[in-house]
């Protein structure tokens, strides 16, 4: 696959990367509150905590159409963590058939090319995790039966979507939100594919809805192309975002 379109990063990405400043007291408090989580040993087994899996899908595998190079290493990882957590959600990304991403919709467009579109730029891309396909499947490896939701995005045919929150436009809602409200989730563990895209944006937004969030970083893969990785975490940071190791849990 040619990376390079990674580069190609949304505006909200890019603009996340100023006023760290700004984000310091808030990173320092929920940095101590995943520490007092870590002494106490219950990280996993506290009711208001939940495992969230951005799109383990085959599509993000080696072999898929848009693959995370060892994407695939994070399946035991992951399946170990859901062992730990009463309530764990997945999420997976789900197409239209010539959905407005797509390069093929778009005469003369090939991929990796950008457009504009209302909402702003617009990667294209490879068709890829369309509706029904195998392609779009979660991996056959991910093993957590007890698993209560799985929650897709990017199904709007005109609008895009990293996030599992809220869609490219920065206003259309996944209802992952409010479900997390009516169930008193609170503290949001995340982890999956790919850190620096949809693992990134995810994360930013569950802060965004005043969620305490940690990313758990060796259960997640990146991209990481050109400083993409580095600008992520110094974003997710700025947010308020919590890093951590799938160790810190599984042995607390």
């Amino acid at each position: 696959m040619n990376n390079s379109s990674y580069s190609l990063n949304r505006r909200r990405f890019l603009a996340g990367l100023g006023a760290i400043g700004a984000g310091t007291l808030a990173s320092a408090s929920l940095l101590g509150s995943a520490r007092t989580a870590l002494a106490s040993g219950m990280i996993g087994k506290n009711k208001d905590d939940v495992l969230l899996v951005i799109d383990v899908q085959n599509c993000f595998l080696p072999g898929g159409t848009l693959p995370v190079s060892d994407g695939d290493q994070i399946i035991p990882i992951i399946n170990k963590l859901g062992q730990q957590f009463e309530n764990v959600i997945f999420t997976q990304d789900w197409h239209t058939p010539g959905h407005a991403s797509f390069a093929s919709s778009h005469e003369g467009k090939a991929p990796f090319e950008t457009i504009e579109l209302d909402y702003g730029t617009q990667v294209l891309w490879p068709d890829h995790c369309v509706q029904g396909s195998d392609d779009a499947k979660l991996a056959a490896g991910l093993d957590i039966p007890h698993a209560q939701l799985i929650i897709r995005k990017g199904f709007h045919s005109e609008v895009d979507s990293y996030s599992t929150f809220v869609e490219a436009d920065g206003e259309t809602k996944t209802g992952l939100t409010g479900y997390m409200q009516e169930r008193g989730l609170k503290n949001v563990y995340v982890c999956g594919l790919a850190t620096d895209f949809c693992v990134s944006w995810s994360a930013q937004d569950a802060r965004k809805a005043g969620l305490n969030v940690s990313v758990i970083e060796d259960a997640c893969r990146a991209i990481d192309l050109n400083g993409s990785l580095e600008a992520a975490w110094t974003a997710m940071g700025t947010a308020g975002v919590s890093r951590m190791q799938s160790s810190d849990i599984l042995t607390s």
